[in-house]
């Protein structure tokens, strides 16, 4: 098996800045590290226990059926903050038959990001 030691999704957008301005600005993550010059310059964000990075240029939007899940500590804050964003709401948040909130939101190049909230009494937060 080979031994990982990072590693990070990586996104060419259609329009670089606008895609930095939404994960920096609208979605506010924090930056880890950035690389080279001018528009196409690279942008490395933290996404919880991984990494995101923008750089390069695409004539086209990604892949369809790509898309990122973040989790965050309250959707309904989320919904509010990313909406006076004026953030692409694909779906309001709502408790899903499996017991996470999710709520659906898309990127500039219409990327789909599922943001989740784990409530308190859900499987994922119990540690033996």
């Amino acid at each position: 098996m080979v031994h990982v030691l990072s590693s990070r999704v990586l996104l060419r957008p259609t329009h670089p800045e606008r895609s930095r301005s939404f994960y920096a600005d609208a979605l506010g993550l924090a930056v880890y590290r950035e690389f080279g010059t001018g528009p196409e310059r690279g942008t490395v964000f933290f996404l919880g226990g991984g990494f995101l990075e923008v750089s390069g240029r695409s004539e086209q939007p990604p892949a369809p059926g790509m898309q990122l899940w973040v989790q965050v500590a309250d959707a309904s804050a989320a919904y509010e903050e990313l909406r006076a964003k004026d953030v692409e709401i694909l779906r309001e948040p709502r408790r899903e038959p499996w017991g996470l909130i999710e709520m659906w939101i898309a990127d500039p190049d219409g990327v789909r990001i599922a943001v989740v909230e784990v409530p308190a009494d859900h499987p994922l937060r119990y540690r033996p």
